[in-house]
């Protein structure tokens, strides 16, 4: 028998990751970004990363469109970044006061997250209600500082 979705979500939040903004571009549709902390790297050779996207996501039909994505790690500061990106608002006020830069792919670098990892769609696979979205890595960037963590419904950062 399968757990409840409240029962599946307090187990979910004990789970303590960092905290992203994937974004995408198309001609079409313009420049898509959303907070995200279902990230992780599937392989070294050859180097590939996945994201969850929600099939309700505009984000996510940009990506499997476009055939391609960014996902920008943020940093410690970068609270309201992910608050901003986290929905509720349209992609215009999600870009809005962010400093950010078109990637070598097309999509939304942000300037001051912690790390920015480019990729190409190379596979997408329907699971529930979400995407699983398989992207080699085309470039990264990394830049000096701390994670921007989440953890039981709040966020965190790091401590010596």
């Amino acid at each position: 028998m399968a757990v409840n979705e409240q029962e599946f979500k307090s187990a979910l939040k004990l789970w303590a990751s960092g905290v992203t903004v994937v974004t995408s571009k198309t001609e079409q549709h313009g420049i898509k970004g959303m907070t995200a902390t279902s990230f992780s790297s599937v392989s070294l050779e050859p180097p590939l990363i996945l994201v969850c996207i929600n099939q309700a996501a505009d984000t996510g039909e940009v990506m499997l469109e476009g055939k391609h994505f960014a996902v920008n790690i943020l940093n410690a500061e970068q609270q309201e970044v992910s608050n901003q990106f986290a929905g509720g608002s349209s992609q215009e006020e999600r870009f809005a006061n962010v400093a950010w830069h078109e990637g070598v792919l097309g999509s939304p670098i942000l300037d001051d997250a912690l790390a920015s990892i480019e990729c190409k769609v190379v596979q997408q696979v329907l699971a529930g209600s979400h995407w699983v979205v398989i992207g080699e890595v085309e470039k990264v960037a990394c830049r000096d500082g701390d994670p921007l963590l989440y953890y039981n419904s709040g966020y965190r950062t790091l401590t010596a």
